[in-house]
């Protein structure tokens, strides 16, 4: 069956009050009548659109994954080089601008706390990084093929070494909150690229 307009909005509107608050809080920070009062929705009608807490969860990250590839995909697209590419989403995740960003990043917020309790979520979390990872892998290929990227590694390799950077200093930088661990990923990634 499919949903009518306004089960279509309703259901839109719970995910994306669920993203934002989840960002801001984690995923076992936020309880369902927050979400639901702050979108305007009766307790009830939670379990119209979801099974559970942890199948809302795995629903934000799939919507959340969605535009966040998009959006990913978007900005290394409008570089020059492959280089410009890698570079240009290492810079959007130190400076926290953009969906992009390390700081707005669901990803980094939940890989830690939802590991360990909720396996669809993990599951859901790992398909979303394999896809980022992926990308990535794609863009640094780009980059071996114009020359801005010496090809040392395997695409799929460097691609892992630095997403694995960048997310080490995302969640460096939650601890510090200093900007320190992007500057040092950033120097870093400018050494696997050069």
């Amino acid at each position: 069956m499919t949903p009518t307009p306004k089960a279509t909005l309703t259901r839109d509107a719970i995910l994306a009050t669920g993203t934002e608050l989840m960002r801001a809080r984690g995923f076992t920070g936020v309880g369902l009548q927050e979400i639901l009062s702050t979108c305007g929705v009766p307790k009830g009608s939670f379990y119209h659109y979801f099974s559970s807490k942890e199948g809302f969860g795995v629903a934000v990250l799939e919507r959340y994954l969605e535009t966040y590839l998009a959006a990913v995909h978007g900005l290394v697209q409008r570089q020059a080089t492959g280089r410009d590419g890698v570079r240009s989403l290492a810079q959007a995740w130190a400076d926290g601008v953009g969906e992009a960003s390390a700081d707005r990043c669901l990803v980094v917020t939940l890989s830690a706390e939802v590991s360990s309790f909720s396996e669809p979520m993990r599951e859901q979390l790992e398909r979303g990084v394999a896809q980022l990872v992926g990308l990535l892998a794609t863009t640094v290929t780009a980059g071996y093929a114009d020359g801005s990227i010496p090809e040392r590694l395997p695409a799929r390799a460097l691609a892992e070494a630095l997403y694995e950077l960048w997310l080490g200093a995302a969640l460096l930088d939650r601890v510090a909150r200093t900007g320190s661990p992007f500057e040092a990923a950033l120097t870093a990634t400018d050494s696997l690229l050069t």
